[in-house]
């Protein structure tokens, strides 16, 4: 049995969700700035709260530039993503480790987005709505500088210092004698007098 639904009904149904999107996320971002330790990190989801807002105005732009009112439909997926970095909040995290597992799941909502944003413009640009699509095409382009950023803070040092630290806590567990054990052994295959 043929559907009734057009590419502009599915089209119109993602940008609902990615303008809910924007909205969780506008939420989500501060809390994220709050835990980070690391001032980058925490100046980068900053910045990109400041972008998101932009966004949720330029996606008011494309439903004004499609003659519909814009509203969302609830994002389950960006839901479900944040849910996953607010449980990673609340874990007890040295603070080099909270910050890689921060950009972890800022990458994860960035990466959601881009697969959104890259959709939407596709279709947008199939259907002719060039205004719609040069918006979106903006929103993408930030989505993937906003990813590109916390790529650098990773490599450009956060994650080998969580790696770092948890070096030096597997070196302090083995140096550590075993309960009970004040004596060491002697190694395998030495001789005894």
């Amino acid at each position: 049995m043929a559907g009734t639904g057009t590419l502009h009904d599915a089209f119109l149904d993602e940008l609902k969700d990615a303008y809910d999107a924007e909205k969780q996320l506008t939420k989500a971002l501060p809390k994220m700035a709050k835990a980070a330790t690391s001032p980058g990190l925490r100046a980068a989801f900053e910045s990109h709260l400041e972008e998101t807002r932009g966004h949720v105005e330029r996606l008011e732009q494309v439903f004004e530039s499609l003659d519909e009112r814009a509203r969302g439909k609830h994002c389950d997926g960006i839901a479900g993503i944040i849910e996953e970095g607010s449980s990673i909040i609340g874990e007890d995290f040295e603070d080099v480790t909270m910050d890689a597992c921060l950009i972890a799941a800022g990458q994860r909502a960035e990466h959601y987005e881009m697969a959104a944003y890259g959709t939407l413009v596709a279709w947008a640009n199939a259907m002719g709505h060039s205004e719609a699509a040069g918006l979106l095409e903006g929103i993408l382009n930030e989505e993937k500088a906003a990813d590109a950023k916390l790529t650098k803070l990773a490599e450009g040092g956060i994650n080998q210092k969580a790696a770092d630290a948890a070096g030096e806590e597997e070196n302090d567990e083995e140096a550590a004698p075993a309960p009970g054990r004040g004596r060491a052994t002697p190694a395998a295959g030495a001789r005894r007098r």
